[in-house]
């Protein structure tokens, strides 16, 4: 695999792990914030070109967000929690726009890490300051509150920033080293045919001096 970006007609690659994805959102599956949806969202932006990097991931985060929303919480379909989740995942995808797939393992797992916690801060203080059922001040010391206490009848957030970090931190580095390592062999297989010609011509040349006039 070169350092472009994926043609359409691997379609199917990314589709078939978004599917995986959304699977894997349903409640129980996974810990609370224990989600490939950070990972997904960065990557996408990396390995992704054109529009694809954006509708594929956002879509599938709406869309598995909505019916969340009315079958396992309950809560209406589309509230002010799901909009801040996406402008999150879309902060997500346009940094992983600013990397390209032959940066190097540290530096795209590291950026995955930064990006998760950019989206745990901006996703937690837009419900800080938006949502009613919020109970802190609007002080700074409110705001250190909300990120670290949460809203009552749910786990204390810092318990969400860990694993969003776990999480993050895990798939990024999954799907990364596997994209590394396919475009390794990839290339192996693509060099192997050229150094077994080479060494052929070069056979060829050494009987031809070989041989007398």
């Amino acid at each position: 695999m070169n350092s472009t970006r994926p043609k359409r007609s691997t379609l199917w690659l990314p589709v078939l792990l978004m599917v995986v994805f959304a699977m894997t959102r349903w409640p129980g599956i996974l810990p609370e914030n224990f989600s490939a949806a950070y990972a997904l969202a960065f990557c996408a932006g990396i390995y992704l070109g054109g529009a694809m990097a954006w509708w594929l991931p956002l879509g599938t985060l709406l869309l598995t967000s909505v019916l969340l929303n009315v079958f396992a919480y309950g809560f209406p379909a589309f509230d002010r929690y799901t909009v801040f989740s996406l402008l999150g995942f879309a902060a997500l995808v346009g940094m992983g726009r600013c990397f390209k797939p032959r940066n190097s393992f540290a530096t795209l797992l590291a950026s995955g890490l930064l990006g998760a916690v950019l989206f745990y801060l901006v996703t937690n203080t837009l419900s800080w300051l938006y949502e009613p059922t919020q109970p802190y001040p609007k002080t700074l010391a409110g705001w250190l509150q909300a990120l670290t206490r949460g809203t009552a009848g749910w786990p204390e957030t810092w318990t969400f920033f860990r694993n969003t970090l776990l999480s993050s931190g895990l798939f990024t580095g999954l799907f990364v080293g596997s994209m590394k390592v396919g475009e390794f062999m990839e290339q192996e297989a693509l060099s192997a045919p050229h150094g077994e010609e080479s060494e052929e011509i070069e056979e060829g040349e050494e009987e031809k001096e070989a041989r007398p006039f």
